[in-house]
C-alpha cells in the first residue's frame, strides 16, 4: 500500500466522483461531504480498493451507501421548513436540467448513466461494479437515455415556447 497511489488516486479521480454523486444527490455541500467519506474510506481500504477493477466505481457505490445510510437517520428527524431545502448547482461542470432530468430517473438507471457516462467505464466493469448482468447495464442505459432525451427535449422545447 502506497501513500503515493492513493494521492494519484485521488487527484485523478475526486472531481469525476464528485461530479457523478452530485448528479445523483442535487446538493454540492451534501456530494462533497460524501465524496469525502468515501474516499476517507477507500484510503482506510487502500489495499483492497486499489485492486478493485474500478476503484472509482468503489468509491462513488461507497458515497451512495453512505447517503443512504445518512437518509435513513435523517427521516426520522424533525424537519425546519425551508432549512433543508437543497439547490441544484451548476458549479460541478453539469447542467442543471440534466442534474434534475438524472435524478427523476429509477435508480438503477442513474446507477449506469453515472458510472457509463461520467466515470467512463465500459459495460464490462459497470455491470461488476453494481454486481449486474452487461446486457442489464445495456438495457438501463438504452432506457436512461431514452427518458432524458424525452425529458430535455420537452424542457427546451417549453422554454422556446413551442
Amino acid at each position: 500500500m502506497r501513500q503515493e497511489d492513493f494521492a494519484e488516486f485521488y487527484a485523478a479521480y475526486r472531481d469525476g466522483c464528485l461530479r457523478a454523486v452530485l448528479a445523483t444527490v442535487g446538493d454540492r455541500m451534501l456530494a462533497e461531504d460524501l465524496v469525502a467519506e468515501a474516499f476517507a474510506r477507500a484510503w482506510a481500504s487502500w489495499s483492497k480498493v486499489s485492486r478493485h477493477p474500478a476503484p472509482q466505481a468503489w468509491v462513488v457505490r461507497t458515497a451512495y451507501n453512505t447517503h443512504v445510510s445518512w437518509w435513513r437517520r435523517r427521516r426520522r428527524e424533525v424537519r425546519l421548513d425551508g432549512h433543508d431545502a437543497s439547490a441544484v448547482e451548476a458549479d460541478a461542470g453539469v447542467d442543471p436540467k440534466v442534474l434534475a432530468a438524472l435524478r427523476r430517473l429509477p435508480t438503477r438507471q442513474r446507477d449506469v448513466v453515472v458510472l457509463r457516462i461520467f466515470l467512463d467505464l465500459d459495460t464490462q466493469t459497470t455491470a461488476r461494479a453494481l454486481d449486474i448482468a452487461p446486457g442489464t447495464v445495456t438495457a438501463h442505459l438504452s432506457r436512461a437515455v431514452a427518458s432524458l432525451r424525452e425529458q430535455l427535449v420537452t424542457v427546451d422545447a417549453q422554454e422556446d415556447g413551442r
